[in-house]
């Protein structure tokens, strides 16, 4: 399945990293990561072969045919650079502010009130770069929140912000129109309306109507990140619509998540462009979605991202 690799060739790629952390040209058998994690010896090969695709593993087979991998230059700089993202006390805040609304929204639309702000730790929307964030990085996010009156609680003991919380109005605004982006709702009513427009006029497609216009069209002389971003939000604006599994939907989320955030930074890398591109192909050609709207989606995503993976 899709999912099985999206979830774990980020793993696969830093623990083969950490293997080989004193010689990354050395290799290493990913057998004991497969039985981590469930795989058998086919399914090892497949995730390793996925990785060897997108550029960040090469492989060798040893024996019995026990796949065995080492980093490719491409996927040391992506270990090294996600770490650095992942160590980035600025980026951490707002991950956790992001994903702690988002959790309380779910929570809300679950039926369960003033849940434990903590609980969120046992959830991936608490997870920045494959890391978990700590209770201490939540309750600033909670203190926060708060201040902005985005959820309501009350405070309690030596921490900032309240233990138990809920999502207020203000909070499900942001969560469902800004895909709680605190930063982009506090803007909301000062940023006015952006078109992007890329290369020649091919049609629109509208990932906020509220908020923005964009006129999707074939890029033809790379990536283009505004592109990227307003791809992203538009994924995220489909995935209700396009009934998946709610695994699949969480996935799903994520990577058009990641598409956005490093589409933001301003000097992306295609290379993640393009494997989280290919990821997110993956899924809407899969047998998980029914209708045309993931054939819709898939081919845009092609118009954004030329020269994506095989899915």
């Amino acid at each position: 399945m899709v999912t099985d690799f999206v979830a774990l060739h980020e793993p696969l790629v830093e623990w083969v990293y950490e293997q080989t952390s004193r010689d990354v040209t050395e290799y290493v058998t990913i057998t004991a990561f497969g039985a981590q994690h469930g795989l058998d010896a086919v399914q090892s090969h497949r995730l390793l072969l996925t990785c060897k695709e997108w550029g960040l593993l090469s492989d060798r087979f040893a024996g019995m045919g026990d796949p065995a991998a080492n980093l490719t230059p491409q996927g040391l700089q992506w270990v090294q650079e996600r770490r650095l993202r992942r160590a980035d006390p600025r980026a951490r805040s707002a991950a956790a502010r992001k994903g702690l609304l988002t959790w309380l929204w779910t929570q809300k639309e679950k039926g369960v009130g003033f849940p434990y702000a903590d609980g969120i730790l046992q959830s991936p929307l608490s997870l920045f770069e494959g890391d978990r964030l700590t209770p201490g990085e939540v309750d600033r996010a909670a203190a926060y929140l708060l201040s902005k009156e985005l959820i309501t609680g009350n405070k309690s003991g030596q921490a900032e912000g309240p233990a138990r919380t809920e999502i207020t109005a203000k909070g499900q605004d942001c969560v469902e129109h800004f895909d709680g982006d605190v930063s982009a709702y506090e803007r909301r009513n000062s940023s006015g309306n952006t078109t992007f427009n890329i290369g020649e006029n091919t049609g629109n497609i509208a990932a906020n109507s509220r908020d923005f216009t964009m006129n999707a069209t074939t890029n033809k002389d790379g990536i283009d990140p505004a592109a990227v971003v307003m791809l992203a939000r538009a994924l995220r604006q489909a995935a209700p619509a396009l009934e998946l599994p709610e695994d699949d939907v969480l996935e799903f989320t994520q990577l058009a998540t990641r598409l956005e955030t490093e589409a933001a930074t301003g000097s992306p890398d295609p290379g993640r462009l393009q494997r989280w591109g290919g990821s997110i192909v993956g899924i809407l050609n899969s047998p998980v979605v029914s209708g045309a709207l993931g054939s819709v989606l898939a081919a845009y995503t092609g118009t954004v991202l030329p020269g994506l993976p095989p899915a």
